[in-house]
């Protein structure tokens, strides 16, 4: 059984080469195991600077074809997985420090291990990643938040 992190490595390289030329990048690849099924998922956004902003099914499905027929040429993984190839979504997860950076002044929502302000979901204006720690604005007043007390921040979606 190929290890996980040897897969996501051996995916990441594949993805930025093949991408390189293009005005889209990786955002992130996971592998990983739901009940009896293994899933990867490679996640694709257009770069900070591209003209077009959104990411389109053409470009999934290039990826999704070139990585399908390369992982099978290349044989790394022993077992039977679900290749899905996607934008990180409206509701994008915020994983990387630059996410913070990029997504300052967006609607977020928290989900916390352990309440903290009496509460383990929060949301609020993302105003910033200072440290480790994540600072949002909920209801005029400034709340800071340890990001290893946060179990996920997404992006909230908002009509």
């Amino acid at each position: 059984m190929a290890r996980k992190n040897n897969v996501k490595t051996i995916v990441t390289d594949l993805t930025k080469d093949f991408l390189s030329d293009t005005d889209t990048e990786l955002y992130n690849v996971e592998f990983k195991k739901e009940g009896r099924d293994w899933y990867l998922r490679v996640f694709i956004e257009k770069k900070i600077d591209a003209e077009e902003k959104y990411i389109g099914t053409s470009e999934c499905e290039k990826v999704s074809r070139y990585l399908s027929e390369k992982l099978d040429e290349l044989d790394v993984i022993d077992q039977n997985y679900y290749l899905e190839v996607s934008s990180p979504g409206m509701d994008r997860e915020l994983i990387f420090d630059k996410d913070f950076e990029t997504f300052k002044g967006y609607t977020v929502d928290i989900k916390l291990y352990q309440a903290i302000y009496g509460s383990k979901e929060i949301s609020g204006e993302l105003v910033g990643l200072i440290s480790d720690e994540i600072v949002i604005m909920v209801l005029d007043k400034e709340i800071t938040l340890p990001r290893d007390k946060v179990a996920k921040i997404n992006l909230a979606v908002v009509f």
